[in-house]
């Protein structure tokens, strides 16, 4: 039995952030189901005419392929449902009062707009002073107030 071994990096992200350039370089990487058969293909070129593959191996090698198969179609499917989750939690975050953690602390204002680039969320937030706040990811946001209120009167300990 030839074996090959082929090294498949797994990318981890939190919830609120979507696919990066970096993930699509793994994906591209990753071993895929023509790979698959080309090795079991391979493996039944150069197998021993004296001692051929079991059936049963041939079978249980088939239906871990279908298996993977499976596997990587549910995967596809998580990642498109995880997708819209972040779509929809962003623009349900639309006149919501929030605290922001930016590099010089903390802000606090409404968001007025939701914007895509690349498929992530961006989010402008009006702070308290007036100032607009561009390009807030949803990782950034800490406390979410429902509905829209007067930055004025809002609790300072938000």
């Amino acid at each position: 039995m030839i074996k090959v071994t082929r090294r498949v990096n797994i990318a981890v992200e939190s919830i609120g952030s979507v696919q990066t350039q970096t993930d699509t370089q793994t994906q591209q990487t990753a071993i895929g189901q023509d790979d698959l058969f080309e090795i079991l293909l391979t493996q039944l070129t150069y197998q021993d005419p004296l001692k051929p593959l079991d059936n049963q191996e041939f079978i249980a090698q088939l239906a871990q392929f279908t298996s993977l198969e499976q596997s990587r179609q549910s995967n596809a499917n998580l990642e498109s449902m995880l997708t819209m989750q972040t779509s929809n939690q962003a623009l349900g975050l639309i006149g919501n009062l929030v605290q922001v953690d930016i590099s010089n602390g903390g802000a606090v204002g409404n968001v007025l707009t939701v914007t895509f680039q690349s498929g992530v969320p961006k989010l402008s937030v009006v702070l308290t002073d007036g100032n607009v706040l561009p390009n807030v990811s949803l990782s950034q946001i800490s406390l979410v107030r429902e509905g829209a209120a007067d930055i004025q009167a809002a609790d300072p300990e938000i």
